[in-house]
């Protein structure tokens, strides 16, 4: 995926992304499908990167924090570990954190 074709500005943040998924998908394929998003954030992500699940697709990969900041102005401390969750179709995005930053943290 480049990061080009995600058009971070003309997104909207919602609340609503995750529940959307795992209606569609199902709790544990959702769950393995963001697993996967923040698998690839521990193999060749870095602490300026965020995993992105595409959530028409599941789709991943990677966006540079810095990038996510400067597009939509959410609060994205390098510290903290989540995943974004990104809707093409609906033009939305929603922040997901994962509390001790590991996969197996998820629901």
């Amino acid at each position: 995926m480049q990061a080009a074709e995600l058009d971070l500005v003309a997104a909207t943040p919602v609340n609503h992304l995750w529940p959307q998924l795992v209606e569609r998908l199902g709790s544990d394929r959702a769950v393995q499908a963001a697993r996967q998003a923040l698998d690839l954030q521990a193999m060749r992500g870095q602490p300026s990167t965020l995993p992105v699940l595409l959530v028409e697709t599941c789709g991943v990969g990677l966006v540079e924090r810095a990038r996510l900041r400067a597009a939509t102005g959410l609060p994205l401390p390098e510290e903290s570990a989540g995943l974004l969750l990104f809707s093409k179709r609906q033009e939305s995005l929603q922040l997901v954190w994962v509390e001790g930053g590991a996969a197996a943290d998820l629901p």
